[in-house]
């Protein structure tokens, strides 16, 4: 019995050793479709508002409506108090400014070129995603300035974690297109300065953190035994619960 159990423990663990080995989907060519942050000029203004964001609005010469904040609803509306309904789903900050000029210039005297801004002030509508072996795992706040260097930083890659062997998702929902998978080297973007792969996510992306080697064969390891943990922990209890 105990033989067949090393026997088939052995096997589970050359097949991890060899999923580890080869599990990954990763093309380096992959990282040309993603860009790099000084290659382009992503800014807050390029920002589609969606439901449920938040904004605010700066304008001294309305004090009623001077640093309201508002949250984008499901239908896409904001309302001030003066102008009424605004749509701001579908609109930059700068074109939702611009609507609520248009609207505030019938009421008000304004001046200036700009006399209203809009800042975005919760980005809520939006994500990307950190998965695996980091203690802050889940969605995290798309902003359009999220590259691959502060998305896991900020999610921190814990001790089981193969870093080295970061994978970087670009999704596709097309089943004729494929998803674009490349890797990076987390170590090496903080130990060596090698920022050669830190590009821009995209509102989707996903950041995988894998577990090395080692980390893979214990879990697994500890999945194999829990059922017989289980098992003996059932057999103990009996017969003290039949005394």
């Amino acid at each position: 019995m105990k033989k067949s159990k090393v026997v088939l423990l052995s096997i589970i663990l050359a097949g991890v050793l060899f999923m580890a080995q080869g599990c990954f989907m990763s093309n380096p060519e992959d990282i040309q479709a993603f860009t790099r942050p000084e290659a382009v000029d992503v800014t807050s203004d390029s920002y589609i508002l969606q439901p449920p964001d938040e904004i605010e609005i700066q304008c001294t010469a309305v004090p009623e409506i001077h640093l309201q904040i508002q949250k984008i609803r499901p239908d896409g509306m904001v309302t001030f108090e003066g102008i009424g309904e605004v749509k701001a789903a579908g609109r930059t900050p700068k074109e939702l400014a611009d609507v609520i000029r248009e609207k505030a210039i019938m009421l008000y005297a304004l001046t200036g070129e700009n006399p209203i801004a809009v800042k975005i002030s919760v980005f809520e509508s939006k994500w990307y995603y950190v998965v695996g072996e980091v203690y802050y795992e889940g969605p995290k706040p798309y902003t359009g300035r999220d590259t691959v260097l502060k998305g896991i930083a900020e999610a921190r890659p814990n001790i089981l974690a193969w870093s080295k062997r970061t994978q970087i998702i670009r999704p596709s929902a097309n089943k004729d297109v494929a998803p674009k998978i490349f890797e990076v080297n987390y170590k090496d973007m903080i130990m060596r300065g090698d920022t050669s792969k830190n590009v821009l996510l995209q509102e989707g992306d996903i950041i995988y953190v894998p577990p090395t080697v080692l980390a893979r064969i214990a879990m697994t390891i500890e999945e194999f035994l829990r059922p017989v943990g289980r098992a003996f922990s059932t057999v103990n209890i009996a017969p003290a619960a039949a005394k």
